[in-house]
């Protein structure tokens, strides 16, 4: 039987290109079952292993038991308990085992463990081509339509090789027949045991950067970069390219001669419009190309929370910037990672006007200065309180007739009620109670923080372990520590 053995794992081998390791394993896995089957069947929890010589191919089986405490010892079948055994000798998660009878490796036992071998078969083949392919996530495979399922397609890649193609990443109108040829990312490797392992898609943005390269020469020799790709797969893509030599116009030579290039990728994605912008590292600009062909009248950017404010000057250069049900726009705010309001110029001019109203209101009521200055702080630039009570003197020179001494007025007024705007915010604060506040060694800042962490009262404190104060600033463990002693004080009062 043993060289039946060397036999099946020779075979299996050269047959399904596996290590023969795994073969080895899923025979003595095959054997094991087999065994309890045979000899133990009133007691499947039994523990067995069998051990195959890798050169003869003889194999011996063993019964083992797992050393365990007395009250873990609740499966005598595959368990010992420690007092029962030498205690100089064995420890607890020792394994003690003795060796038994091999059963033979025949049409009987091999019959039995037939499932067993074709299961790890299946978990090696598919080890195999998780390793083969998953260095190659994000590249395109070309393949033949090799069967229609429900949700999706099989796709051949070759090489013993399949892929799955669902229905969501089709492109929305496209139709697939048994046999054509196709191209799709490789976007996923699945090393689960169930389910498709390789998930292709035609959606994703690399499959257009893909094909791009494929076609455009100058991105394959890493004289244009893409940079950016947003997409509505199947309807329009913007794409944003640099160019790695100035000599080289990026847009053109991606559009190709008199539009070849470009019409080759649309025909593959079934005329997907795409937009080919130039990237910049100019924010401002970058977004100006990306919403082309609209014109923009200007551009506010707020660099803080990736936002931007586009303004124009007519209705038609606003429609073409949104695009057919918002294309456009939705397109190059992921292109640009922003955030795009568009407006009018009327529009962004009112929402100015209303914005200076505020302020002007807020200086006038809050700084009580009269209309006049309040405007003219608006004026240059101020939009808040606390600008006006920590920005440097200088900032107020542009302001005519505003000497030394009232810039100073209007600093210690404005600094008085950015104070009292943050006594009002502390007063929804939990307040701590005044035996915590008058606790020997404890301040006013550190028993506010505790109060903020629901810590009330001295018996509150007193319940606490240091680790729970650790997070309060300029308070180590040391002085925790005796704080929370000194109020564990009144426990032991008679």
């Amino acid at each position: 039987m043993s060289r039946e053995i060397l036999t099946v794992v020779e075979t299996v081998s050269n047959e399904k290109g596996l290590n023969p390791e795994d073969i080895f394993e899923a025979i003595e896995d095959a054997l094991v079952v087999s065994t309890k089957k045979k000899v133990y069947t009133e007691q499947p929890e039994v523990a067995v292993r069998v051990a195959i010589d890798r050169t003869t191919g003889d194999y011996d089986t063993y019964r083992y038991w797992t050393v365990v405490a007395d009250e873990d010892h609740e499966m005598p079948a595959c368990q010992l308990a420690i007092t029962d055994l030498d205690q100089e000798e064995w420890s607890i998660g020792d394994v003690k085992e003795e060796q038994i009878e091999s059963i033979e490796f025949g049409r009987i036992a091999a019959t039995q463990a037939k499932q067993v071998i074709i299961q790890k078969i299946r978990e090696a083949e598919r080890a195999l081509v998780a390793d083969a392919f998953e260095p190659r996530i994000g590249e395109m495979m070309y393949g033949e339509v090799k069967k229609q399922t429900r949700d999706g397609y099989i796709i051949d890649l070759g090489d013993n090789a399949e892929g799955y193609l669902a229905r969501d990443h089709m492109l929305p109108r496209e139709q697939l027949r048994v046999k054509s040829r196709i191209n799709a990312i490789l976007y996923h490797v699945n090393r689960e045991n169930r389910g498709a392992q390789l998930l292709l898609s035609r959606t994703h943005p690399e499959m257009l950067s893909a094909l791009m390269q494929k076609e455009v020469p100058e991105i394959a020799e890493q004289i244009i970069e893409i940079r950016n790709v947003a997409r509505l797969p199947g309807t329009r893509a913007k794409i944003s390219v640099k160019t790695n030599d100035h000599r080289i116009d990026p847009v053109g030579a991606c559009i190709g001669m008199r539009g070849t290039r470009i019409q080759a990728v649309q025909q593959e994605l079934d005329g997907e419009r795409i937009d080919v912008v130039v990237w910049s590292d100019d924010p401002a600009q970058y977004i100006i190309s990306a919403l082309e062909p609209a014109d923009v009248s200007s551009i506010i950017l707020d660099e803080d929370t990736q936002t931007a404010d586009i303004i124009f000057s007519t209705n038609d250069q606003l429609a073409r910037a949104i695009g057919s049900q918002g294309q456009n726009v939705r397109l190059a705010s992921e292109l640009t990672g922003y955030k795009l309001n568009m407006m009018l110029e009327e529009e962004y001019q009112q929402r100015q006007e209303n914005e200076s109203k505020a302020f002007i209101e807020l200086f006038y009521e809050r700084l009580e200065v009269d209309q006049d200055l309040a405007q003219a702080l608006v004026d240059i630039g101020f939009t808040s309180i606390e600008e006006v009570a920590y920005v440097p003197v200088e900032t107020f020179y542009d302001i005519e007739g505003l000497d030394d001494e009232a810039i100073d007025m209007i600093q210690e007024r404005a600094k008085e009620v950015v104070i009292a705007d943050e006594l009002f915010k502390q007063q929804n604060m939990k307040e701590p109670s005044q035996e915590l506040q008058d606790l020997e060694g404890m301040t006013v800042s550190w028993a506010y923080k505790m109060a903020q962490k629901d810590i009330i009262t001295v018996d509150d404190l007193a319940e606490q372990a240091v680790f729970d104060l650790e997070d309060i600033e300029g308070l180590d463990a040391e002085t925790a520590g005796k704080l929370i002693m000194k109020a564990r004080e009144s426990w032991f009062d008679e």
